[in-house]
Protein backbone atom coordinates (compact mmCIF):
# COMPACT_ATOMS: atom_id res chain seq x y z
CA UNK A 1 0.00 0.00 0.00
CA UNK A 2 1.38 3.39 -1.00
CA UNK A 3 1.77 5.87 1.82
CA UNK A 4 -0.07 9.17 1.65
CA UNK A 5 1.96 12.19 0.59
CA UNK A 6 1.63 15.75 1.80
CA UNK A 7 2.62 18.27 -0.87
CA UNK A 8 2.84 22.05 -0.46
CA UNK A 9 2.08 23.99 -3.62
CA UNK A 10 3.97 27.13 -4.59
CA UNK A 11 2.43 29.50 -7.15
CA UNK A 12 5.06 31.48 -9.01
CA UNK A 13 4.35 34.71 -10.90
CA UNK A 14 6.76 37.39 -12.05
CA UNK A 15 9.62 36.13 -9.87
CA UNK A 16 7.52 36.02 -6.69
CA UNK A 17 5.19 33.70 -4.86
CA UNK A 18 1.51 34.56 -4.95
CA UNK A 19 -1.73 33.23 -3.54
CA UNK A 20 -5.31 34.10 -4.34
CA UNK A 21 -8.88 32.95 -3.93
CA UNK A 22 -10.59 30.96 -6.68
CA UNK A 23 -7.63 31.60 -9.00
CA UNK A 24 -8.09 35.37 -8.66
CA UNK A 25 -7.10 38.37 -6.53
CA UNK A 26 -3.47 37.32 -6.45
CA UNK A 27 -1.41 38.71 -3.59
CA UNK A 28 2.34 38.45 -3.26
CA UNK A 29 3.46 36.36 -0.31
CA UNK A 30 7.22 36.19 -0.73
CA UNK A 31 9.89 34.76 -2.96
CA UNK A 32 10.48 31.21 -4.09
CA UNK A 33 13.92 30.29 -2.82
CA UNK A 34 13.35 31.07 0.88
CA UNK A 35 10.11 29.09 0.77
CA UNK A 36 11.90 26.09 -0.71
CA UNK A 37 14.58 26.27 1.98
CA UNK A 38 11.92 26.34 4.69
CA UNK A 39 10.04 23.39 3.24
CA UNK A 40 13.30 21.41 3.04
CA UNK A 41 13.14 21.30 6.84
CA UNK A 42 9.38 20.80 7.22
CA UNK A 43 8.91 17.06 6.59
CA UNK A 44 7.18 17.51 3.25
CA UNK A 45 7.12 14.67 0.75
CA UNK A 46 7.28 16.74 -2.41
CA UNK A 47 7.05 20.34 -3.59
CA UNK A 48 4.98 21.54 -6.55
CA UNK A 49 6.00 24.81 -8.20
CA UNK A 50 3.56 26.20 -10.77
CA UNK A 51 4.46 29.16 -12.98
CA UNK A 52 0.94 30.52 -13.34
CA UNK A 53 1.91 33.25 -15.82
CA UNK A 54 3.81 31.19 -18.39
CA UNK A 55 0.86 29.86 -20.40
CA UNK A 56 -0.97 33.19 -20.61
CA UNK A 57 2.27 34.91 -21.62
CA UNK A 58 2.89 32.28 -24.29
CA UNK A 59 6.35 31.39 -23.07
CA UNK A 60 8.09 28.20 -22.12
CA UNK A 61 9.43 27.49 -18.63
CA UNK A 62 12.25 29.57 -17.16
CA UNK A 63 14.85 26.80 -17.13
CA UNK A 64 17.65 28.91 -15.72
CA UNK A 65 15.66 29.94 -12.66
CA UNK A 66 14.29 26.43 -12.19
CA UNK A 67 17.81 24.98 -12.28
CA UNK A 68 18.86 27.39 -9.52
CA UNK A 69 15.79 26.51 -7.43
CA UNK A 70 16.13 22.77 -7.98
CA UNK A 71 19.72 22.89 -6.74
CA UNK A 72 18.38 24.06 -3.37
CA UNK A 73 15.39 21.70 -3.19
CA UNK A 74 16.11 18.48 -1.31
CA UNK A 75 12.71 16.83 -1.78
CA UNK A 76 11.13 15.64 -5.05
CA UNK A 77 10.42 18.74 -7.12
CA UNK A 78 7.48 18.96 -9.54
CA UNK A 79 7.30 21.85 -12.01
CA UNK A 80 4.41 23.14 -14.12
CA UNK A 81 3.56 26.08 -16.33
CA UNK A 82 4.26 26.77 -20.00
CA UNK A 83 4.82 23.16 -21.04
CA UNK A 84 3.56 22.64 -24.59
CA UNK A 85 5.99 20.14 -26.13
CA UNK A 86 8.21 17.26 -25.13
CA UNK A 87 11.33 19.40 -25.49
CA UNK A 88 10.05 21.48 -22.59
CA UNK A 89 9.69 18.35 -20.48
CA UNK A 90 13.20 17.23 -21.37
CA UNK A 91 14.65 20.62 -20.50
CA UNK A 92 12.85 20.74 -17.17
CA UNK A 93 14.11 17.29 -16.21
CA UNK A 94 17.62 18.36 -17.17
CA UNK A 95 17.19 21.47 -15.03
CA UNK A 96 16.43 19.33 -11.99
CA UNK A 97 12.69 18.71 -11.99
CA UNK A 98 11.64 15.22 -10.90
CA UNK A 99 8.15 15.49 -12.42
CA UNK A 100 6.26 17.92 -14.63
CA UNK A 101 2.68 19.18 -14.44
CA UNK A 102 0.73 19.53 -17.69
CA UNK A 103 -2.66 21.22 -17.81
CA UNK A 104 -3.75 23.63 -20.56
CA UNK A 105 -1.64 22.13 -23.36
CA UNK A 106 -3.28 18.72 -22.92
CA UNK A 107 -6.67 20.03 -24.09
CA UNK A 108 -5.18 21.32 -27.32
CA UNK A 109 -2.74 18.45 -27.80
CA UNK A 110 -3.67 15.34 -25.76
CA UNK A 111 -0.84 13.42 -27.41
CA UNK A 112 1.61 15.51 -25.39
CA UNK A 113 0.71 13.38 -22.37
CA UNK A 114 1.29 10.18 -24.32
CA UNK A 115 4.52 11.41 -25.87
CA UNK A 116 5.82 12.58 -22.51
CA UNK A 117 4.99 9.28 -20.82
CA UNK A 118 6.54 7.27 -23.64
CA UNK A 119 9.77 9.28 -23.70
CA UNK A 120 10.31 9.99 -20.03
CA UNK A 121 8.12 7.55 -18.11
CA UNK A 122 4.60 7.88 -16.75
CA UNK A 123 6.00 8.41 -13.26
CA UNK A 124 7.11 11.93 -14.14
CA UNK A 125 3.93 13.09 -15.92
CA UNK A 126 1.38 14.73 -13.61
CA UNK A 127 -1.79 15.68 -15.44
CA UNK A 128 -3.48 18.64 -13.79
CA UNK A 129 -7.22 19.37 -13.88
CA UNK A 130 -8.78 22.63 -12.72
CA UNK A 131 -12.54 22.27 -12.32
CA UNK A 132 -15.50 24.50 -11.46
CA UNK A 133 -19.12 23.79 -10.66
CA UNK A 134 -21.65 24.96 -13.24
CA UNK A 135 -25.08 26.43 -12.34
CA UNK A 136 -26.72 23.01 -12.80
CA UNK A 137 -24.36 21.46 -10.23
CA UNK A 138 -22.17 19.56 -12.67
CA UNK A 139 -18.48 20.21 -13.21
CA UNK A 140 -16.43 21.41 -16.14
CA UNK A 141 -12.69 21.57 -16.68
CA UNK A 142 -11.09 24.97 -17.13
CA UNK A 143 -7.75 25.71 -18.76
CA UNK A 144 -5.40 28.71 -18.70
CA UNK A 145 -5.35 29.13 -14.95
CA UNK A 146 -9.09 28.69 -14.62
CA UNK A 147 -10.00 31.34 -17.18
CA UNK A 148 -11.16 29.25 -20.16
CA UNK A 149 -14.05 26.80 -19.95
CA UNK A 150 -13.70 23.54 -21.85
CA UNK A 151 -16.31 20.95 -22.79
CA UNK A 152 -14.62 18.29 -20.70
CA UNK A 153 -16.12 16.77 -17.55
CA UNK A 154 -13.37 16.25 -14.92
CA UNK A 155 -13.95 12.53 -14.31
CA UNK A 156 -14.12 11.73 -18.02
CA UNK A 157 -11.06 13.85 -18.72
CA UNK A 158 -9.14 12.19 -15.89
CA UNK A 159 -9.88 8.79 -17.38
CA UNK A 160 -8.67 9.99 -20.79
CA UNK A 161 -5.48 11.37 -19.27
CA UNK A 162 -4.81 8.05 -17.56
CA UNK A 163 -5.35 6.19 -20.82
CA UNK A 164 -2.89 8.55 -22.52
CA UNK A 165 -0.24 7.62 -19.96
CA UNK A 166 -0.37 10.16 -17.13
CA UNK A 167 1.14 8.81 -13.93
CA UNK A 168 -0.88 11.00 -11.55
CA UNK A 169 -3.84 13.37 -11.53
CA UNK A 170 -3.69 16.69 -9.68
CA UNK A 171 -7.32 17.80 -9.24
CA UNK A 172 -7.96 21.37 -8.07
CA UNK A 173 -11.33 22.89 -7.25
CA UNK A 174 -11.27 26.47 -8.53
CA UNK A 175 -14.31 27.28 -6.39
CA UNK A 176 -12.62 26.16 -3.17
CA UNK A 177 -9.12 27.41 -3.96
CA UNK A 178 -7.78 29.64 -1.19
CA UNK A 179 -11.02 29.56 0.83
CA UNK A 180 -9.68 27.04 3.37
CA UNK A 181 -13.12 25.55 4.05
CA UNK A 182 -12.16 22.09 2.88
CA UNK A 183 -11.67 20.21 -0.37
CA UNK A 184 -14.50 19.58 -2.82
CA UNK A 185 -14.97 15.98 -1.76
CA UNK A 186 -17.54 14.99 -4.42
CA UNK A 187 -15.20 16.24 -7.14
CA UNK A 188 -12.22 14.34 -5.75
CA UNK A 189 -14.29 11.20 -5.25
CA UNK A 190 -15.57 11.33 -8.82
CA UNK A 191 -11.99 11.40 -10.07
CA UNK A 192 -10.60 8.75 -7.72
CA UNK A 193 -13.40 6.33 -8.56
CA UNK A 194 -12.73 6.66 -12.27
CA UNK A 195 -8.94 6.18 -12.38
CA UNK A 196 -6.45 3.74 -10.91
CA UNK A 197 -3.48 6.12 -10.80
CA UNK A 198 -2.78 8.33 -7.75
CA UNK A 199 -5.04 11.35 -7.28
CA UNK A 200 -3.69 14.48 -5.56
CA UNK A 201 -6.40 16.58 -3.90
CA UNK A 202 -5.93 20.34 -4.18
CA UNK A 203 -7.94 23.49 -3.51
CA UNK A 204 -9.53 24.25 -0.16
CA UNK A 205 -7.42 22.75 2.61
CA UNK A 206 -7.54 24.85 5.77
CA UNK A 207 -7.19 22.32 8.57
CA UNK A 208 -5.56 18.95 9.11
CA UNK A 209 -9.01 17.33 9.24
CA UNK A 210 -9.49 18.27 5.60
CA UNK A 211 -6.54 16.04 4.67
CA UNK A 212 -8.24 13.13 6.42
CA UNK A 213 -11.54 13.78 4.66
CA UNK A 214 -9.91 13.89 1.23
CA UNK A 215 -8.21 10.56 1.84
CA UNK A 216 -10.77 8.59 3.79
CA UNK A 217 -13.97 9.96 2.27
CA UNK A 218 -12.94 10.89 -1.26
CA UNK A 219 -10.15 8.39 -2.02
CA UNK A 220 -7.27 10.79 -2.63
CA UNK A 221 -3.76 9.33 -2.66
CA UNK A 222 -2.07 12.59 -1.69
CA UNK A 223 -3.04 16.03 -0.44
CA UNK A 224 -1.75 19.39 -1.62
CA UNK A 225 -2.08 22.68 0.24
CA UNK A 226 -0.89 26.25 0.01
CA UNK A 227 -2.90 28.87 1.93
CA UNK A 228 -3.01 26.96 5.21
CA UNK A 229 0.77 26.82 5.32
CA UNK A 230 1.24 30.43 4.21
CA UNK A 231 -1.43 32.11 6.33
CA UNK A 232 -1.80 29.96 9.47
CA UNK A 233 0.53 28.44 12.05
CA UNK A 234 -0.22 24.90 10.87
CA UNK A 235 2.72 22.83 9.63
CA UNK A 236 3.24 19.83 7.35
CA UNK A 237 4.73 17.83 10.23
CA UNK A 238 1.66 18.36 12.40
CA UNK A 239 -0.53 17.54 9.43
CA UNK A 240 1.21 14.21 9.02
CA UNK A 241 0.91 13.46 12.70
CA UNK A 242 -2.83 14.18 12.58
CA UNK A 243 -3.28 11.87 9.61
CA UNK A 244 -1.29 9.13 11.31
CA UNK A 245 -3.45 9.44 14.42
CA UNK A 246 -6.49 8.88 12.19
CA UNK A 247 -5.05 5.64 10.86
CA UNK A 248 -3.56 6.94 7.61
CA UNK A 249 -0.16 5.64 6.57
CA UNK A 250 2.13 8.61 5.90
CA UNK A 251 5.76 9.01 4.92
CA UNK A 252 8.61 10.27 7.08
CA UNK A 253 6.51 11.03 10.13
CA UNK A 254 8.17 12.86 13.00
CA UNK A 255 6.33 12.67 16.33
CA UNK A 256 5.72 16.11 17.79
CA UNK A 257 5.21 17.07 21.44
Amino acid sequence: MLKTRLIPTLLWKNFGLVKGVSFDSWRRIGTVLPAIKVYNTRDVDELVLLDIAATDEGREPDYESIEELAAECFVPFTIGGGITETAHIRNLLKAGADKVVINSAAYENPQLIQQGANQFGAQCIVASIDAKRTPDGSYRCFSHCGSKKTNQHPANWAQTLEQLGAGEILITSVDEDGVMNGYDLPLIKAISQRVSIPVIASGGAGHYSHFVEAIQQAGASAVAAASMFHFTEQTPAEGKQHMAEKGIAVRNIRIIG
